[in-house]
């Protein structure tokens, strides 16, 4: 077996691969500042050059307490954010006051073939150093063979008791018709603050 070799002596000095070597990784493709927004969208980006688009949010705060950050996808290119969706919930809680440390299947989070939009963290409240943090990945969602399948893992503190809520969601938009844009929001109120980065997987 042939081996490759980067033409440099030291890592710093590698200012390209062999052609054999994929540079692979992330690809910033947009990021978007909430201030007081009901929505952030994403209408563009969203298409065949990846096989899979990771969504990061970052210390999103909701102006309401006890609200949740959710999500939708849309065909038309954000023209309805109402996709079908089936989904699975469950989160990992421990409370400040040590009184809530368990791991529990959420039935009243997780969709069964349902428009509505998805929840993507338990309950966050309203506090100034509350906040929601989320990764959510979709893949291939330009396919017009198979469903959108997604999975997102999100971190929160806050409602009552305070403390970390972890939420695990899994689920797939039941649609062979490409999936073009997605919109994020709070289950009540605003997007006080926030930012959201869309990147691409190579």
């Amino acid at each position: 077996m042939a081996l490759n070799f980067a033409n440099n002596n030291s890592l710093s000095a590698i200012t390209s691969l062999p052609a054999s070597i994929s540079g692979g990784g992330m690809t910033l493709i947009s990021t978007q500042t909430a201030s007081s927004s009901s929505t952030i969208s994403f209408t563009s980006g969203i298409d065949s050059t990846y096989d899979e688009y990771i969504f990061k949010i970052y210390n999103a705060h909701a102006s309401d307490g006890d609200t949740n950050f959710q999500f939708n996808a849309s065909t038309d290119g954000g023209s309805n954010y109402n996709v079908t969706k089936t989904s699975s919930f469950f989160t990992a809680r421990h409370n400040e006051n040590d009184a809530i440390a368990r791991v529990q299947y959420e039935t009243g989070r997780d969709l069964a073939q349902s428009t509505g939009f998805q929840k993507l963290n338990y309950d966050t409240g309203s506090d100034n150093d509350e906040n929601v943090c989320v990764s959510l990945h979709l893949f291939e969602p330009s396919s017009t063979t198979f469903v959108k399948n997604f999975i997102a893992n999100g971190i929160d503190s806050g409602r009552s008791g305070g403390g970390a809520q972890s939420s695990f969601v899994a689920g797939y938009f039941n649609t062979t018709s490409a999936v073009n844009a997605i919109q994020f929001k709070f289950g009540a109120g605003n997007i006080d603050s926030g930012v959201i980065k869309l990147y691409g997987i190579s």
